[in-house]
């Protein structure tokens, strides 16, 4: 009977509850992140310890190489003619005066021949002039007349130089003019000359055509130093000055940088892109340079001595701020707020937050920000 109570007894009690569960520490107790060391090498979390070092600030700007205009010149012929032979081709050096085509041109055998009679009608004024003042010398004629004689002279030479300069206006050099004074023979054939030694970059004419003054038979240019014309975005205006050395980048030699000269930045920007025209003069001895190349202007400006910088992957985002982690320990992360300044290759210079010498996680930063994330949600609920 004893056992059976001891056994109703049993039944009549509640049963008994086990313990609760014991609840697990916070790994971002405080605001600070402790993982196990597992934890770390699973997430290939990385520090790096933090100092003072230079800092080179450069942008990079789209641009196209041209030509030197003030070295540039667009050859036409001054009076109308035939092409009876072109002498030189594109891609060819030449010098100044040298001959780059022949045309044989009627207008021109006018004008010498208007030359011709201009310069005969001065030779008979001049000898009529002096026959009259040695005859009234000898009062043979009066005044009036030898000034009537004077006159016509005058008025002969004028037309002379008239028919001269008309002559030089359509390109004659002045020793073909001598020429023809000597030989008074009329030739119709007329060179077009390089103004200046170059390379002749277009040639716009052919053999047995006609070409008026209006046609650009040729392009000359003097390559020896070429312009590139770049846009700058109106956010980078402030790293433009007058003279400033920069460097130049083509994809045809992607691993040489040509120095150049600022020389001229506009005074106003591109009303659509925002934007800001610049002009860069670069030396081109070696010709490697061609027009219409793409390129980049590259504008380094004045080093900062001693920054503290971070890579950009230790960075998060953190609400409405920047936050990097700060190693406390062998184990633990402490999240700083920063403040940022400018970014260069991947690294960005950080004003406040960071003290020189902490190590700052570098690769990683993310996992670690997760679990923090983590632990706000867990709070919340």
């Amino acid at each position: 009977m004893l056992l059976v109570s001891v056994l109703i007894d049993g039944c009549d009690r509640d049963p008994v509850a086990p313990p609760p569960a014991a609840k697990p520490a916070s790994r971002a107790a405080d605001g600070i992140v402790q993982l196990t060391a597992a934890e770390i090498g699973r997430a290939g979390i990385q520090v790096l310890t933090v100092k003072k070092e230079p800092f080179v600030l450069h942008r990079e700007f789209p641009a196209t190489v041209h030509a030197n205009e003030n070295e540039l010149a667009e050859v036409t012929t001054l009076i109308r003619g035939r092409v009876v032979d072109v002498l030189v081709d594109a891609g060819k050096d030449v010098k100044k005066g040298e001959r780059l085509a022949l045309l044989d041109s009627t207008d021109l055998g006018m004008a010498e021949g208007i030359y011709l009679k201009a310069t005969a009608r001065q030779h008979e004024a001049q000898l009529a002039h002096e026959r009259a003042a040695n005859l009234h010398e000898h009062r043979a004629i009066s005044l009036a007349e030898l000034q009537r004689r004077e006159a016509e002279m005058k008025t002969a030479q004028a037309e002379a130089r008239e028919a001269s300069h008309r002559l030089t206006l359509l390109g004659v050099p002045a020793q073909e003019i001598q020429r023809l004074e000597r030989e008074q023979t009329i030739r119709s054939d007329m060179a077009i000359r390089a103004p200046f030694a170059g390379r002749v970059i277009m040639r716009n004419i052919t053999r047995g055509e006609v070409v008026e003054t209006s046609r650009n038979c040729f392009t000359i240019a003097d390559l020896s130093d070429v312009w590139v014309i770049g846009n700058v975005p109106e956010k980078d205006v402030r790293f433009i000055h007058p003279n400033q050395t920069v460097h130049v980048l083509v994809t045809a030699y992607p691993h040489s940088l040509f120095p150049g000269r600022m020389t001229y930045i506009s005074d106003v920007l591109d009303s659509a892109t925002r934007t800001m025209r610049i002009r860069v003069t670069v030396p081109n001895p070696d010709r490697a340079l061609k027009p219409e190349m793409f390129a980049m202007v590259r504008v380094d400006a004045a080093p900062q001595p001693a920054v503290l910088a971070v890579p950009l992957s230790a960075v998060q985002q953190d609400g409405g701020g920047k936050v990097v982690f700060v190693r406390q320990g062998e184990n633990r992360f402490e999240p700083r707020r920063v403040q940022l300044g400018d970014e260069q290759d991947g690294q960005v210079i950080v004003l406040e937050g960071v003290r020189e010498g902490e190590d700052v996680v570098v690769k990683g930063a993310f996992a670690i920000k997760s679990e923090l994330d983590s632990h706000k949600i867990e709070l919340t609920q």
